[in-house]
Order: structure tokens, then C-alpha cells, then sequence
């Protein structure tokens, strides 16, 4: 069975008019439901992570002063939502559906959490709307449990996965590929083990084409016994933060493509949503619930 992270808190509140499409973490679930993707068994709904899980990848300084909102002023708009209590208890939730979705994975072949992939988040700090990086902190955690060596992260995001580059830079047991938009934030990126920065406008072919030129050989050369999926929609053509000329077809089928491919090679993966800010949020819901259903179609 398909096994999907989402707790009510996913859906916070923000001030009117804010450009981050919270209400898509309430709708999203409520969707996968009415069309009958998903039933109330594929959801499941994590606590509060472990510290010990978070410091793997996090300084113990930075989390203190986020659990106790004493964030510097200048680090704190960096992240880009106002600081409050029940932000951070969101984002530790958001990390222990990873970090259970890793296991599902395990047992499933496949896992997803509503929210996550936020890829943006450093070693020492937030920024970018992430304050705690998800999907490393799910791969530590298999090391750490003996359950994967080599870990392979797979970030299809508008936007370069800095954070996520950071963290695992000069580690060999973890491989950062991001395919992102030349012409993004970050406007200073930092170095994955395998970037691909595309041009302004790049349509569904070319990114289709560039994808799967790339991704069978270096599932073949690195070996992974783990994947890790951040599935952005922000590669959509409507994106208002993304520069990119995809269709919703493309992005579905980018979706299928590399779920294929886990489900081929019988490679566990965990799937986090990442980005999506096209003006409807019904193209946002609907690009979204692509992901899971192709999960559903090549899973289950």
C-alpha cells in the first residue's frame, strides 16, 4: 500500500496575501480523496522528530535558536515566514514523515510525504521557505540505522537543491543530482555532485531528452541502494517562481519516468513534493497528484 505523510498542521497560516500557496497542503490530500487515488488508509500522520535525527545535518545551535524563535533578523527573512512556535513544530513534523516515509519505503518500494523537499535548507540555517532539510535528514537517518550505504537524491526542482549540496558536500556515501533552471534562485549556487542548470524556456522535450540521457547512467554508476525524489512542479511553463517551459503533461511524465525506473531497478524511494507557485492553485493540486498517481499506477 501507498503510504503518505500529511498532519493537519502542513497547512499553516499565513499573512493575506503571502506568495506561498499554503492552502495546496490542505486541498492536495482532499483531492487525492474525491477522485479516489488515494482512501484515508494510505495516510499516515508523524509526531515530532527526534532531535538526534535533525543533528545529524543540523547544528545544534541552529536548532536551538529555531525551537526558541531567536533566529537573527536577517537569518530569520531569509527563510521568507514569519517565525512562530507552530511553524517550527511543522517543519519537525514535516521531517518525521521523511524519516517514516523512508521506512514505508523499505517495506513498500515507495513513499510520499504531502509537504517536504526543502532543499534549501544549510547546515547552519534556513532560507527560501525551508528551515529544515527533510530529505537529508532522511538519509542520515538510514545510514545511521544501517538500512542504506550509498544514497542517491534525485532533485527535479526549479530551483538547485543548495542546501541539500551543502550538506553532503565531500561525502561520497551520499549523491546530490539537481536539475534545475539556469536563471533561478539561488542566484549563487553551491555545487552538487551533479548539476545541470537549464536554459530559460526549456521545453518538455528537451527536458525529457536531458533526464533520461542522465539519470539510467547514473543510477548504473553511483549504484544506490536508496533514492530520494523531490518532484517540484515549479518546472511548469505557468510557474511564477520558475523559468522553465514545461506542460503538465511533461511534468507527468517526468514523474513516471523516474518512478519507472525505482520501480524497475526495485530501489526503494521516497518521494517529497517540493515547489509548485503557478497563479491557480488548481494547477499546483493538479500537477501534484500526478506524482501520486503514476505512484499508485506503477506501484499498486
Amino acid at each position: 500500500m501507498l503510504k503518505i505523510a500529511f498532519h493537519p498542521i502542513y497547512k499553516h497560516h499565513l499573512p493575506d496575501g503571502h506568495r506561498f500557496p499554503m492552502a495546496k497542503y490542505d486541498l492536495l490530500p482532499r483531492q487525492l480523496l474525491h477522485e479516489g487515488t488515494c482512501t484515508q488508509d494510505n495516510f499516515f500522520e508523524p509526531t515530532v522528530i527526534d532531535d538526534v535525527h535533525v543533528l545529524r545535518c543540523h547544528t545544534q545551535d541552529y536548532l536551538t535558536n529555531l525551537k526558541a524563535l531567536t533566529i537573527e533578523r536577517r537569518e530569520a527573512r531569509k527563510i521568507g515566514f514569519p517565525l512562530s512556535e507552530e511553524l517550527v513544530q511543522r517543519e519537525l513534523i514535516i521531517a518525521q514523515g521523511t524519516i517514516l516515509g523512508c521506512e514505508y519505503a523499505l517495506e513498500h518500494g515507495i513513499a510520499m510525504n504531502i509537504a517536504g523537499g526543502t532543499h534549501h535548507a544549510y547546515t547552519d540555517h534556513g532560507e527560501a521557505f525551508c528551515m529544515l532539510n527533510d530529505q537529508a535528514i532522511g538519509a542520515r537517518y538510514l545510514q545511521a540505522q544501517g538500512l542504506a550505504k550509498k544514497i542517491l537524491v534525485v532533485d527535479l526542482d526549479v530551483h538547485q537543491g543548495n542546501g541539500t549540496a551543502e550538506i553532503f558536500q565531500n561525502d561520497p556515501t551520499v549523491f546530490t543530482f539537481s536539475m534545475h533552471g539556469k536563471a533561478n534562485y539561488p542566484f549563487k549556487k553551491e555545487t552538487s555532485d551533479l548539476d545541470i542548470a537549464l536554459d530559460t524556456d526549456t521545453d518538455d522535450t528537451t527536458y525529457l531528452t536531458i533526464l533520461k540521457d542522465t539519470l539510467p547512467g547514473l543510477i548504473s554508476q553511483e549504484q544506490p541502494d536508496f533514492i530520494f525524489y523531490l518532484s517540484g512542479v515549479d518546472i511548469l511553463a505557468s510557474d511564477k517562481l520558475g523559468k522553465l517551459g514545461c506542460t503538465i503533461e511533461g511534468c507527468l511524465e517526468r514523474d513516471r519516468y523516474v518512478l519507472q525506473i525505482c520501480h524497475d531497478l526495485q530501489i526503494p524511494v521516497q518521494c517529497s513534493m517540493g515547489g509548485g507557485y503557478s497563479p491557480e492553485i488548481k494547477m499546483i493540486i493538479d500537477a501534484h497528484a500526478n506524482t501520486f498517481r503514476q505512484a499508485q499506477d506503477i506501484y499498486f
